[in-house]
């Protein structure tokens, strides 16, 4: 029979299968660095408070470290009995060393411990994550770069409406995530405080150092309050939101590049690496990578709402509930460093099909708008002017035309302001370069977005 760390207090032993429930060793053995590292910490600053002596501090310490080496090479075996990483770390360290393993846990709790193993991750992971999205913004602002003079058709509505740069078009995903990674540098100030030396609610009576742990793990700064420490999971939830909104980015990318590899489209094509085939269609190519993300952000948003649903009712301080805010967010950070890393890749690889889109400008109604300003610059008022071209629109629709297969009878016809200059005027190159304002789809504004943001970036 193996003997539960708080087994004091009980008589009769748990059944087999109501340990393998109460249990969360299947899934936070991945903390098990995070867990040492606390650990070492903890006994460090023991030690130097003379709770422990040296000697015991480095025994538990080389302990540890053996312990870290046999889960490294496949040697180091958990069990539900033991419950948490925390307990079944415990217990090896104790077969290792003897009963100065016990000492480890002196003035701290599983409570601390595991927000402790929480912040470290997170914190871990939010960096990592920062470093994804700027190597996708990078992989953006080249394909801009590189397709600075391509003319696509933008949309409203998904519907034609105004030509714009493919580089403005794709720039604009850069800017989302740059707001994305902007909310996950502030969390960090969130996310990087150490909870360790709160205990299991109040503190604790041992003559303790919180703030040498806190600059031992590399912490920023460290809880007022020990009840907080222990029962805090809004850093969680944040990271989730912040991921949610990557993904939800990530998501609507995706669509687009599902809409521009249509046949229906042809804009692009993406590269085998991140496309698949039919096993009954043998002319099909499908971009799975693209739809498979714009599922799994379903996935990272299920993940926040349920742990926002986990804590809502929760009173202070530690839960077993709590237990469950763990799996949710390690999904999460695997599902968004995958997407991301998946969506660099398409990007990385993708080809624009330039030839299609200059056709597709070229015989549409996106210049119509052009039209209303010309007329407006000849003095017409915009809505007098909206009514004229629209009359011009539907005649081309009715006689299978374009704004640019009209003569100029035709336009003189409508309003004898407009002049031979107008097919000029239509162009989509004409069209898009007159857009010059900040911000705009302008071959000359768009280098200068580039700029920005290339500087931005380096930031």
């Amino acid at each position: 029979m193996t003997r539960k760390a708080w087994g004091g207090r009980f008589q009769g032993e748990a059944i087999e299968w109501v340990d393998a429930f109460n249990a969360s060793i299947h899934f936070d053995q991945v903390l098990i660095e995070k867990d040492i590292a606390g650990s070492i910490a903890h006994a460090t600053m023991l030690a130097a408070k003379e709770i422990i002596t040296d000697d015991e501090k480095q025994q538990i310490i080389d302990g540890l470290s053996a312990i870290l080496d046999d889960y490294d090479e496949g040697r180091l075996e958990f069990s539900v009995q033991h419950e948490d990483i925390h307990m079944n770390v415990e217990h090896a360290l104790i077969e290792k060393i003897g009963d100065v393993g016990g000492k480890l846990h002196t003035a701290r709790s599983r409570n601390d411990q595991i927000a402790t193993d929480m912040h470290l991750y997170v914190k871990e992971k939010a960096y990592e994550i920062i470093e994804s999205i700027e190597t996708l913004q990078e992989t953006i602002l080249e394909l801009a770069e590189d397709n600075i003079h391509c003319i696509m058709p933008g949309y409203t509505h998904l519907q034609r409406a105004q030509p714009v740069l493919f580089s403005h078009h794709i720039m604009a995903y850069f800017w989302m995530l740059k707001r994305d990674k902007d909310r996950f540098n502030d969390a960090l100030s969130r996310i990087d405080m150490s909870p360790l030396g709160a205990g299991a609610i109040s503190g604790t009576t041992f003559d303790i150092d919180r703030e040498h742990t806190q600059e031992l793990l590399g912490f920023s700064d460290i809880y007022q309050n020990s009840m907080d420490a222990v029962s805090d999971r809004d850093y969680i939830i944040e990271t989730l939101a912040n991921i949610s909104l990557v993904m939800v980015h990530l998501s609507r990318l995706s669509e687009e590049i599902i809409f521009w590899m249509s046949e229906e489209a042809n804009f692009v094509q993406l590269s085998d690496q991140f496309t698949t085939g039919s096993s009954m269609m043998p002319q099909k190519k499908n971009p799975d990578m693209a739809e498979l993300i714009r599922g799994k952000s379903a996935r990272t948003t299920g993940a926040l709402t349920s742990m926002l649903m986990l804590v809502k009712g929760l009173p202070l301080t530690y839960n077993k509930d709590l237990q469950e805010d763990k799996e949710g967010v390690f999904d999460a950070v695997t599902t968004v460093k995958g997407s991301l890393r998946i969506m660099t890749g398409m990007l990385d690889t993708m080809t624009i099909n330039e030839d299609v889109l200059e056709k597709t400008v070229q015989n549409d109604f996106s210049n119509a708008t052009e039209l209303a300003d010309y007329l407006v610059q000849k003095g017409v008022p915009f809505r007098k002017a909206h009514e004229v071209v629209g009359e011009l629109v539907l005649k081309c629709i009715n006689e299978g035309k374009y704004l640019k297969d009209l003569s100029i009878t035709e336009y003189k016809n409508h309003h004898d302001s407009i002049e031979e200059d107008i097919y000029t005027v239509l162009s989509p190159k004409t069209v898009v370069d007159r857009r010059k304002s900040l911000g705009g789809t302008g071959t000359e504004a768009v280098r200068k977005q580039l700029q920005v943001a290339k500087d931005t970036i380096k930031k």
